[in-house]
C-alpha cells in the first residue's frame, strides 16, 4: 500500500473550482498563505477538498518537494520508519538504509493528511521535530535536519480529541496557528453547477445535463463533498453515450433521493389494516388505477416525463407507450 508520496510542482494539479462566497474567502486564504512558513491546519468534511487546497498553496509559491503523509494507510508497525527512515538492520527487513518521509520534506512542504489518525507516540515524536528541526531515523544515534512547513488535515474535530486524550493538546496548539475550514458542498450550492460543467468538460463529447438533471443535482445533499460528485459525472459519462444526461440517467443515489423527496411531499395514506366496510365499494379497474397514477406523476412532475417515469418505477419507453395507450399523449 502506498502511504505517501513526494511530488514537485505539478501543471496538471486541478484547480480550486467554484464561485460561492466561501469558495471565493478560501481563495483569498490561498493568496495571503501561499508565501508564509507558518503552520496550517485544514478542517473540513471527507470529500470536500482538504488535499486540493494544501497542492494549491504549495503550488502557488513552490518551493522544495511536496511531502504527501496519508495518516490513515501507513502501516502502524512501519510508521516510525515511513516518517524517519531507518539503518540498514535496524529490523528484521531492513536491507538497507532508507530516507524518511521528513527527511524528503526539507526545505519543502510536509502535508499530513488525516492528523487525527496519529498514534500519540507519533504525535509526540512529530511535535519534536516541529520544535527542534531534528530527528533521528530508526537505529541510528546521529540525529538529522529537517526544516519544512507543515500543513495538516482532518475530518475530525481535534479539540474533542484533545479532551477525549487521543491527541496531544501541544501539537494541535501547534498545529493550529492558522486554521481554515473547507465547507461542505451543501454549504455552497452555487459551487455545484460549475463543478459538474467542470469535471464533464475534461471528458471528450461535449456531455451536458438536462434542466431536469441538474435540478436534481441540485438537490442532492452530497455526503460525500467534491469527490463524490466528481464520482458521480465519471460514472455518468462511463454508462451513458451522451450527449445529454437526463434524470434517468443519473446515479442511483440521486435517484433514490428523488423518490424520498416524492414521497415526503406527497405522502401515502397510514399503513394502517383495511377493515371490513358495511357497504361494498366499486371495484375500480387496473387499467384505470394506472391511467390515474400516470397523470398524477405529470401533474407532480409538471409535465416532466422523465421525472414521472422515475418516479413510477418504469422506464421512458414505457411511460410513453401508456401515455398513447391512454391517449394521454397530447
Amino acid at each position: 500500500m502506498q502511504s505517501a508520496a513526494v511530488r514537485t510542482q505539478d501543471p496538471n494539479t486541478v484547480p480550486i473550482v467554484g464561485v460561492s462566497e466561501r469558495t471565493r474567502q478560501l481563495l483569498r486564504h490561498v493568496e495571503r498563505l501561499a508565501r508564509q512558513r507558518c503552520p496550517l491546519l485544514v478542517l473540513g468534511e471527507t470529500g470536500t477538498g482538504k488535499g486540493l487546497l494544501a497542492r494549491t498553496l504549495y503550488d502557488a509559491a513552490p518551493e522544495g518537494n511536496f511531502v504527501v503523509i496519508d495518516c490513515t494507510s501507513i502501516v502502524p508497525t512501519l510508521i516510525e520508519s515511513e516518517l524517519f527512515g531507518h539503518t540498514r538492520g535496524a529490523f528484521t527487513g531492513a536491507v538497507g538504509a532508507k530516507a524518511g518521509l521528513i527527511e524528503h520534506a526539507n526545505g519543502g512542504t510536509a502535508f499530513f493528511d488525516e492528523i487525527g489518525e496519529l498514534p500519540l507516540d507519533m504525535q509526540a515524536k512529530l511535535l519534536r521535530v516541529l520544535e527542534e528541526k531534528q530527528f533521528r531515523p530508526v537505529g541510528s544515534p546521529v540525529t538529522r535536519q529537517s526544516d519544512f512547513r507543515i500543513i495538516a488535515a482532518t475530518n475530525r474535530d481535534l479539540l474533542q480529541e484533545v479532551n477525549r486524550g487521543t491527541f496531544r493538546a501541544d501539537l494541535y496548539y501547534r498545529l493550529s496557528v492558522v486554521t481554515v475550514r473547507v465547507a461542505p458542498l451543501r454549504e455552497r450550492p452555487d459551487d455545484i453547477p460549475v463543478l459538474i460543467d467542470y469535471f464533464l468538460a475534461r471528458y471528450p463529447g461535449n456531455y451536458e445535463l438536462t434542466g431536469p438533471a441538474r435540478e436534481a443535482m441540485l438537490s442532492y445533499s452530497w455526503p460525500g463533498n467534491v469527490r463524490e460528485l466528481q464520482n458521480f459525472v465519471h460514472q455518468m459519462v462511463a454508462v451513458n453515450s451522451g450527449p445529454l444526461i437526463d434524470v434517468i440517467n443519473l446515479p442511483s443515489q440521486v435517484q433514490n433521493h428523488l423518490r424520498s423527496r416524492a414521497a415526503s411531499t406527497n405522502p401515502t395514506l397510514p399503513d394502517t389494516p383495511i377493515l371490513p366496510s358495511a357497504e361494498p365499494q366499486p371495484v375500480i379497474p387496473l387499467a384505470e388505477l394506472e391511467k390515474r397514477a400516470i397523470l398524477n406523476a405529470l401533474q407532480f412532475t409538471r409535465g416532466d416525463r422523465n421525472l414521472a417515469s422515475l418516479l413510477l418505477g418504469i422506464g421512458r419507453t414505457t411511460l410513453y407507450r401508456k401515455l398513447k395507450e391512454y391517449n394521454l399523449a397530447h
